[in-house]
This record gives structure tokens, C-alpha cells and sequence, in this order.
């Protein structure tokens, strides 16, 4: 059977393009899906086939592709100014958007430093805490306490207090090294949840102790380690965390790139506990998936600190060029109007409910270790062996299997090795999101039941 004619775009793609976390020999070998347009919760291909976004184009769309609103938003900013530098100047839509962040954030969260993407929002909030601790004189608190399993981004300074080790590896000797704190979300079967729970407060408290006043900040992500496969957190751990924290003046840096803008069915995940940190970071979501946007925004504590005279040096001394961008704000002032007007917030009860209810049966099936679920968030866990907790081999690629029976079906989605992740947009409605579910389980049952399905499948990471 002659080789069939890949489009014009797909040629590009192949010959000049080199894609993120994609092993490209096996993307070489493989005939891709070019995405041409999007409507709602769907993308559509360039033959005109229409796919469920089930991962929120990697968990940034919030309310739907080519949404009116945010489409008006654009076409009106850029006929003003697309870009223009925030240093030495205001532009209206970013000074708009930081108050209005203010506004929705915890108590205490009252300054905004924007930036490009969730790594450069971590990068800021690290860079910040640690010059703080030199400005005010606490020159020994140089240390800072990362969760294994976290992740925070792909720059040097977010690898450091990163801890997935297959990303990261390669890079040790360029990093920094925090103090490791054990993630409560990792345990080896679910009946330790609590006691992972209990040791890891146990060991966060016994550093505090031993190394407290040389410690500058916590990195973590609140309620979900989501690269890690959508590992949930205990009730109650971040408020003890942060409890911890403040008794021993480290900052608390949370990183809400992920969870934030409604994910877990709070507009940020620290509500869930009533949690107040010192830092926090958005992005993903924040543009409601159009536009490359981040902020870090921190306490007046912080920010008076680096209030000086010229020659006292004590600017922070961090930017990029398209800080503030004119479209990426107006764009997330647009989203956070559709938040308001569109009651996203409000509706979500019912949606996780449904889809809580329509995940049930996939606890069930054979190979599920585990449904891990908050809000509109799900990673779903595949073992070889459930009993014996045996795992698939890597070169079994039951997740990447998984995910191409789900697109053969109209559903994109990614696994993160043996986890299925499903993140829909919020836009979602009670049937779509059951309709999802329904693909997923079928295409895990086919994936891990029928003797040589794909077989000859080289693994992607979709």
C-alpha cells in the first residue's frame, strides 16, 4: 500500500519543527493530526474532524475555543497597541488586570509581577524571596524546601525545586539543591495515604527546626502535584504546611499555574484551606488559553523591601520584554469578565459531581490502580497487576495506547507515562464531560485487555 501523502503542514512540521517532551524519532515515523481551528470544547482538524480538548490544550484553555468574548477582547486591543514595554511606562490593560488579581487572590496578596509562562512565574517568585532575605539583612536564609514529585517548570531555577527526575536528570550539576521534603500525594498503595501524610508533616517539621533561620522559602503546588500524574494531596496538608512555615518566618511560595482559575472548583486551590502564602504564581489559564501570560503576586512585606535610593541597589533587577503585554492582559481581562458574567465558578458544583459520578465505573476495571480527582481535574493510574502493584513496562506505553484509542474515538488526551490525565475546559457541559469519561474507559479497557491491540505502536508521548 503506497505511503499515504502527508498535507503541507505536516511536511513542515516534519522537516523544521523540533516538539516539546517528544521523543522526534518516533514523531518522525508517525503521521500527525494537524489542529486548524477550534469551536467550544473541540478541536478541529484539517480534514475537518472534531476532538474533544480533554486536556484544555495542555490545561490552559478555560472557557472554550474562539469564544466571542475574548475573540472582541483581541480584535479591540490590537487596534490600540499590541505591545508596549512596562519599563518607564503604564499600559491601561496590565495595570487593570493586576488590580483586578488583587482583588480575586488571598489576603495579603496585594502586589503583581508579570512575566511570559508558569516557569518564569516560579523564576520571579524565587529570585524575589531570596533577595528579599539579603535586603533585610537575613543573610543566612540561602536554602530553600522543594516536595519530590513537584514540578514548576523547565528553567534552571524551577528544575532545582523540581523533583521528576526523567525530565531533570541530565541537568543536576547546573542546580541548586533545596532540602527534599516527601510529597503526601506518593504512597505505594491507597491505604498509606494517611500515613504518607503524617510523615511528610513530620519531616517538614523537623527541618524547620534543625534549619529554619537558613531557610529562605516552600515551593510546592497546592492540593495537586500535577506532572507527577495529578497526585492529590490530603485535606488539611497545605494549611499545615503553611502554618509550619509562618512559625518559622519561610516564605511559603505556591505554585497555582495548574490549579488556578477554577480547576479544582475554587477559583484557586487555596481556598480550599483558607490558605494566605507569600507568594503566589498564575499562568496557564489566566488568558483563558490565547495568550502567553504569568504573574507572581506577593505581599507588601516583600515588595516595601526593595523600595530604596538609587545607589542603595535595591531594584530587583529581573524582566522580560513582553512583560504586561497589551493583548495577553486585555485577553485576561476578558476571561475574568466571562468568570464573572458566564457564573463559571458557580456552575462548577454540578459538573464535578457528574463528573465524579461517571468516573466510578472506571475504579472498577482491571488495570486501575486509582482515580485521583479534584474539581475538573483527573489522573487516572494503570497497573499491570493491581494486586501486586506489578507496573507496565516502559516500552508497553499503555498510557500513549490509551491516548490514541481515545483519539481514534475524538478525545485528546495525555498521559503522563501510566496516567491517563483528563482536564477538560471548564466550559464543559455535564454531557461532554460524561461523553469524555465514556471514551477514556473504553479506550482503557481496549488498551489493556485485548490481546495485541497495537502492538506495533512505537510509543509516543502525545
Amino acid at each position: 500500500m503506497a505511503e499515504k501523502q502527508l498535507s503541507q503542514a505536516a511536511q513542515w512540521d516534519h522537516e523544521f519543527v523540533w516538539h516539546p517532551f517528544t521523543q522526534m524519532q518516533d514523531w518522525l515515523a508517525q503521521e500527525p493530526v494537524v489542529i486548524e481551528r477550534g469551536e467550544g470544547v473541540y478541536l478541529i482538524d484539517e480534514n475537518g474532524k472534531k476532538y474533544y480538548d480533554g486536556v484544555s490544550s495542555l490545561w490552559v484553555n478555560i472557557h472554550g475555543h474562539n469564544h466571542p468574548v475574548l475573540n472582541q477582547a483581541l480584535k479591540e486591543q490590537v487596534d490600540k497597541i499590541a505591545h508596549s514595554t512596562l519599563l518607564g511606562l503604564v499600559s491601561p490593560p496590565s495595570a487593570q488586570l493586576c488590580k483586578e488579581l488583587v482583588e480575586l487572590a488571598p489576603e495579603g496578596l496585594n502586589k503583581v509581577f508579570l512575566s511570559d509562562d508558569g516557569s518564569t512565574a516560579i523564576e520571579v517568585a524565587i529570585k524575589m524571596a531570596y533577595q528579599y532575605r539579603q535586603l533585610v539583612g537575613q543573610t543566612k536564609k540561602t536554602k530553600f524546601i522543594a516536595l519530590n514529585a513537584g514540578y514548576h517548570g523547565d528553567t534552571l531555577g524551577t528544575v532545582s525545586v523540581g523533583g521528576i527526575q526523567l525530565f531533570h536528570q541530565v541537568f543536576h550539576n547546573l542546580l541548586f539543591k533545596p532540602l527534599t521534603l516527601p510529597s503526601p500525594g506518593v504512597y505505594r498503595d491507597v491505604a498509606d495515604r494517611e500515613k504518607a501524610f503524617e510523615e511528610s508533616l513530620a519531616e517538614l517539621e523537623r527541618i524547620l527546626n534543625e534549619e529554619g533561620d537558613e531557610i529562605t522559602a516552600l515551593v510546592m503546588e497546592p492540593l495537586v502535584q500535577a506532572a507527577a500524574g495529578m497526585l492529590v494531596m490530603p485535606h488539611g496538608y497545605l494549611k499545615r504546611v503553611r502554618e509550619l512555615t509562618a512559625k518559622h518566618d519561610v516564605f511559603l511560595i505556591v505554585d497555582e499555574v495548574a490549579t488556578g482559575f477554577g480547576r479544582t472548583g475554587k477559583f484557586f486551590a487555596c481556598e480550599h484551606e483558607g490558605v494566605a502564602p507569600d507568594f503566589m504564581t498564575l499562568s496557564k489559564g489566566i488568558t483563558g488559553g490565547y495568550m502567553p501570560l504569568a504573574a507572581t503576586l506577593t505581599t507588601q512585606r516583600v515588595f516595601d523591601a526593595f523600595l530604596g535610593t538609587f545607589e542603595e541597589k535595591k531594584t530587583f533587577y529581573h524582566g522580560h520584554s513582553y512583560t504586561g503585554n497589551a493583548l495577553a492582559c486585555a485577553v485576561a481581562l476578558a476571561s475574568l469578565q466571562v468568570f464573572r458574567d458566564e457564573k463559571v465558578i458557580e456552575g462548577l458544583p454540578k459538573k464535578i459531581e457528574a463528573f465524579t459520578n461517571a468516573l466510578k465505573p472506571i475504579e472498577n476495571l482491571k488495570h486501575v490502580k486509582e482515580v485521583r480527582q479534584r474539581g475538573l481535574i483527573v489522573g487516572i493510574e494503570l497497573e499491570k497487576d493491581v494486586a501486586t502493584h506489578e507496573a507496565y513496562r516502559p516500552n508497553d506505553a499503555v498510557g500513549a495506547k490509551v491516548a490514541i484509542l481515545a483519539r481514534e474515538q475524538g478525545l485528546i488526551c495525555r498521559p503522563i507515562g501510566d496516567v491517563v490525565i483528563l482536564m477538560p475546559p471548564l466550559a464543559s457541559t455535564v454531557e461532554q464531560l460524561e461523553d469524555m469519561v465514556r471514551i477514556v474507559g473504553e479506550s482503557i479497557q481496549r488498551a489493556t485487555e485485548e490481546e495485541g491491540i497495537l502492538e506495533d505502536l512505537r510509543p509516543i508521548i502525545l
